[in-house]
């Protein structure tokens, strides 16, 4: 491969430049200090993000890659541009592993990201008008699953189910009510702030009954129903939906997955009816992420990515907090902060002080603002990328313990942010 010293351009004027590996810092050193600064807060905190995660250095290299300079309209063989002989070879790869890993009959790799994914699903089934039923939001279902802010909830008619009040689960029994009552044509199934196993198989069968068509929206699972750590949605959803950045551990982009009679379908619906141009590095990044889903020490990662999360839920629960649900199943799992007197709001405030990044997240039924919220989301996909285990997930838990009782005394939060640093130095990200 070519280094980028031997790469030449032209600037606006129309001579060369030759680039080289440090023309970011010639170039624009507001940005490469911007970055160079987001790389040490990387390094030096706790991220419990739930939906982010550290991906693969071979898929950087891809993801700035030049092919992010073809325009690639169109799907393999089948372009608007001329020119597209490695992208169509990236982008074929990407859908045949991407296939395999999730033993789909077809995969569409183009959609820019979940919502993009989600939208072209709703146009491949549905037309504006007809009813949806999806998980509220505020029971920890995602905006394009029918909130009224969202494209979602503006072009379809909207039924949305929620969680037991007492289990905090979904109650399978009231979704095939409200389905019986609604007869919407699409259900919805998945989730961005739910702890449990979600029975695919059973929401196949109420969507079934009423002659609905079934979509599984798996952005934050991903990588678990890789590692059959999870029920697998492919043999009985209409389509799939997912992002790639999240369990998955790939760049920021999405997919989707169809049976087969619904392929043309699917495409069209991602170009033209919703994107022009893909984005053919992201694609090839997702090519790469697919292909170290596939190896043996992908599920070894994800098993760990389970472990840490309920050694860290168990701890909280030995601490005194209340988990939405009881507990987790996945990788992540919400806390009730009411009891301690902090709100999800400042908690995030306060452990972001000690070097600790948490998501605020309403809890069932929550009596705090959506902006407010009474609890926090903790995820542990990316702590576990860095190679932190059980051990490192429950002195974890102490650590937010000690800052939700010390939320408001500066000098507490930064004795903590000195531990966050000292145990990341531990477990570097990229060396």
């Amino acid at each position: 491969m070519l280094s980028h010293k031997h790469i030449n351009s032209k600037n606006s004027l129309g001579s060369p430049i030759a680039t080289s590996s440090n023309n970011l810092s010639i170039v624009d050193p507001e940005i490469q200090r911007i970055i160079a600064h987001e790389t040490h807060r990387e390094q030096t905190t706790i991220n419990l993000i739930a939906s982010e995660n550290y991906t693969h250095p071979a898929v950087l290299e891809a993801t700035g890659s030049v092919l992010t300079n073809k325009y690639a309209e169109g799907y393999p063989g089948k372009r608007y541009y001329a020119g597209c002989e490695s992208v169509d070879k990236a982008e074929q790869l990407a859908i045949d592993r991407c296939k395999q890993l999730f033993g789909a009959e077809h995969a569409n790799v183009q959609p820019h990201a979940g919502s993009q994914a989600n939208m072209a699903a709703y146009f491949a089934l549905l037309n504006p008008g007809d009813t949806i039923m999806g998980m509220s939001l505020s029971e920890g279902g995602h905006l394009t699953h029918g909130h009224p802010v969202n494209f979602s909830g503006k072009f379809y008619k909207v039924v949305q189910y929620k969680v037991d009040p007492i289990t905090e689960q979904i109650n399978y029994d009231e979704v095939q009510r409200l389905a019986e009552q609604h007869k919407p044509k699409l259900i919805i199934a998945g989730a961005s702030a739910y702890s449990r196993h979600i029975d695919f198989a059973r929401f196949a069968a109420i969507a079934k009954s009423v002659g609905a068509f079934f979509m599984a929206d798996i952005a934050h699972i991903a990588g678990l129903i890789a590692a059959n750590l999870h029920q697998n949605p492919v043999p009985y959803a209409d389509i799939v939906t997912s992002t790639t950045h999240k369990t998955l551990r790939g760049p920021r982009g999405a997919f989707m997955l169809s049976t087969q009679p619904l392929a043309d379908s699917v495409d069209r619906a991602i170009m033209p009816g919703s994107q022009g141009g893909p984005f053919m590095h992201t694609i090839a990044a997702k090519a790469v992420a697919f292909k170290l889903a596939l190896e043996p020490e992908f599920t070894t990662y994800q098993q760990q990515v389970v472990d840490n999360a309920r050694a860290m839920a168990q701890t909280m629960q030995e601490l005194g907090y209340r988990l939405v649900a009881g507990g987790t199943d996945n990788h992540l799992f919400m806390v009730d902060l009411r009891s301690k007197n902090i709100t999800g709001l400042q908690a995030q405030i306060a452990l972001e002080k000690a070097g600790i990044t948490v998501s605020r997240s309403c809890i069932p039924f929550d009596p705090a603002k959506p902006w407010i919220t009474s609890g926090i989301r903790l995820g542990t996909p990316a702590i576990t990328t860095r190679g932190m285990g059980t051990h490192e997930a429950r002195e974890i838990a102490y650590l937010i313990d000690e800052v939700v009782k010390k939320h408001d005394n500066n000098r507490q939060l930064l004795a903590v942010r000195q531990e966050v640093e000292n145990k990341c130095a531990l477990f570097p990200i990229y060396e």
